[in-house]
């Protein structure tokens, strides 16, 4: 992955918590659902709330009927990407319940799928997997999901250590021993489920 596309998608990350910071009285929202009581969306827009792990504000938004498949302006992340990123499982599987489109792509042409499989996010692949992800779907790298988690730990360990050092400060907890682990058991999940 180039070290421009993380440059981007970290100045992303500090967009969302510089709009978290700032309290927004104005909150737009598309698409409301009104029940028996009109549902008002929370203050805090469905990325911030997706980054911050507040799945309490999350199904708020889905309540509310917010978009929750729109993108955030620098790298192209769906709030379901930034969940399996930052390994925000609770809200991956709300969003997922919610019925967010799966196959979208962030400006990697990264799916979910891609962004949980290499990060080891178990449970989202299983979610992600059960629940119709397109598994043949390639990246910019053209690498699909179950390929990003193939070659020997070894060999992408770089790769981790990057974005832990780039992405650690806001927030990315990688334990490598976990990764190390666990990427054979998501790749033997994905091969077993294509």
């Amino acid at each position: 992955m180039k070290a421009h596309r993380l440059l981007a998608f970290g100045m992303y990350v500090l967009f969302v918590l510089a709009v978290y910071s700032c309290e927004t009285k104005n909150s737009k929202t598309t698409n409301k659902s009104y029940t028996a009581e009109k549902v008002k969306a929370p203050s805090m827009d469905i990325h911030a709330a997706t980054f911050m792990g507040n799945t309490k504000l999350v199904k708020q938004h889905i309540a509310a009927g917010t978009n929750l498949n729109s993108k955030e302006p620098m790298g192209g992340s769906t709030p379901l990407i930034t969940a399996c990123l930052f390994g925000k499982t609770e809200v991956a599987l709300e969003l997922i319940k919610a019925g967010v489109d799966l196959n979208l792509k962030n400006n990697d042409g990264s799916t979910a799928l891609h962004v949980a499989a290499f990060f080891c996010r178990t449970e989202i692949v299983e979610a992600l997997v059960k629940n119709g992800a397109d598994q043949i779907l390639k990246n910019n790298a053209g690498a699909t999901a179950l390929e990003s988690v193939s070659a020997p730990f070894a060999q992408v360990k770089g790769i981790y250590e990057f974005f832990g050092k780039e992405l650690g400060p806001l927030g990315l907890k990688l334990n490598y021993d976990r990764i190390e682990k666990t990427r054979p058991e998501v790749a033997e999940l994905l091969k077993n489920n294509s």
